[in-house]
């Protein structure tokens, strides 16, 4: 804890707060406070009367996850169900202080973490926040399967995505519902050329949100997608997307639609386990 708060807290006599400050996985920050006014510091507002509220915070020494929950009240300008719903706020960090709102510039970290569970309920939510540590839970390792471990794109896989027809930037033309949309048809890209890949929208209601492609068809001049599941908020026709090109992990997609099985991350001819039900033969 910085020496002035500290000293402001031996005072006997203190005016502290906490100040909570959200970043979502699109950028996009919101500041609250418990005060009953706004506090601005390091660039950020935090806004008073927001009905963010929070359990005393748990922390602990070592590698224990440091855990709490917060509690709040939907707002149209703040956090919204639409917002929520959409998963806008999943996994955003999270950073709060104990401040002395008489003078900004004493105060502390409390915790840092980000958001995990979020429940909604009468115009209400209520989120889980994990800590630090808790990525210390993810298993490590490599996973000895048959297809691709590697992700389409990131280091280990070393396809390019920025070639041509690997993202394609078009618009919405038609909706059946949020689980089918259709674009524009490229004649130049063979059937199912985007399947397993990725939808992300750009513009409109759902900009921001992504969804993976499940299976496509062509339909006379439109391209129709069927999406692994629905988006939480709807499309409309117009809207700008981008289109990401699929993979399904199999080696003969990796040599055939890539060219790039020299970084093929699977290993293809592992036995199975169709073995282990087969006949037992005695040695001869």
């Amino acid at each position: 804890m910085q020496g002035a708060l500290f000293n402001h807290l031996k005072s006997g006599s203190t005016t502290v707060c906490r100040a909570w400050l959200v970043r979502r996985a699109d950028a996009v920050v919101f500041g609250f406070t418990d005060h009953d006014q706004d506090l601005s510091f390091d660039g950020a507002t935090f806004r008073a009367r927001s009905g963010l509220t929070a359990k005393a915070l748990q922390l602990a020494t070592g590698l224990s996850v440091d855990n709490s929950e917060a509690a709040g009240a939907l707002s149209d300008d703040a956090l919204t169900e639409a917002d929520i719903a959409a998963g806008r706020y999943d996994a955003a960090e999270v950073t709060v202080w104990l401040v002395n709102w008489a003078d900004v510039s004493e105060r502390s970290v409390l915790f840092r973490g980000s958001f995990g569970e979020i429940s909604r309920k009468g115009g209400a939510f209520r989120v889980e926040l994990r800590g630090l540590a808790e990525k210390l839970n993810v298993v490590q390792g490599r996973a000895f399967v048959p297809d691709c471990a590697a992700q389409l794109g990131d280091r280990a896989c070393g396809v390019d995505l920025s070639l041509p027809g690997h993202r394609v930037d078009t618009t919405v033309q038609g909706i059946v519902s949020l689980r089918e949309i259709a674009v524009p048809d490229d004649p130049t890209l063979p059937a199912n050329w985007f399947a397993g890949g990725r939808i992300r929208v750009l513009s409109g209601a759902a900009a921001g949100l992504s969804v993976t492609i499940e299976s496509e068809r062509v339909d006379g001049d439109l391209r129709r997608f069927h999406l692994w599941h629905a988006l939480p908020v709807g499309v409309a026709v117009g809207d700008a997307v981008t289109l990401e090109v699929g993979c399904d992990g199999l080696a003969r997609t990796c040599q055939v639609k890539f060219g790039n099985f020299l970084n093929f991350r699977g290993f293809p001819t592992i036995p199975g386990e169709s073995w282990l039900r087969g006949p037992v033969r005695a040695d001869r």
